[in-house]
Parts: C-alpha cells; structure tokens; sequence
C-alpha cells in the first residue's frame, strides 16, 4: 500500500468546514492522506490519535482522513463530499482524539 498526502482533500475539507457545521474541528490538527492498494471495502477512513498516544508523545488530539484512490477519485464531486462529511461526523464535539461509531442518528442521513 502507498499512501501520500493529500492537500486536494485538505482543500475540500476546509470548504466542508467553512459551512459552520463543525466549530469544534481544530483544521490544524487534521490530516490528510491518499492510499493506493488498499484491500479495504471503503472510501475512506479516519483515524483517531487516541489519548494513550496523546500523552505518551506530548501531543494534542490529531485525526487524519485517509481516501482510498481507487474507492474514492472516480466519485461525483457530490459525493466526494457526502464521503468527506460522513468521516467528518465520526469526530466527537470535544475533538478528543477519540472516534464516534456509526449507532448514532446523524449517520442515518449520511
């Protein structure tokens, strides 16, 4: 698997969060990344930096996005965006480093 940043999705993301829907997201702590090869069903990803690692390496709460190329670039730009907005609703209102699951009524219109 090749993965390399992504600043075209770094873009998209900070239009999504100019809309004013996620005043909690720190856009400085997000990152964002392409993937080539992945065996993944998905489109895309987002990881958490989880607390343990947040103390051990003296670092705030980080999340990145991970797009998997051949899952992902082929997408209407429409739903290129209901793609980046759903990895978006996984990050929690205190922007924690933890992740939100799928059991919650917002993922129902996503």
């Amino acid at each position: 698997m090749v993965v390399k940043p992504a600043p075209d999705i770094r873009t998209q993301l900070a239009k999504i969060l100019n809309s004013g829907d996620y005043p909690h997201v720190k856009r400085s702590r997000i990152f964002c990344f392409r993937s080539r090869g992945s065996k993944a069903r998905a489109r895309a990803r987002i990881w958490g930096m989880p607390r343990i690692w947040q103390l051990a390496l003296k670092i705030p709460p980080a999340y990145v996005v991970e797009v998997l190329a051949e899952k992902f670039d082929h997408l209407p730009a429409i739903e290129k965006t209901r793609v980046l907005v759903h990895e978006l609703a996984h990050i929690p209102k205190n922007f924690s480093g933890s992740l939100l699951p799928h059991l919650r009524r917002l993922f129902r219109n996503l």
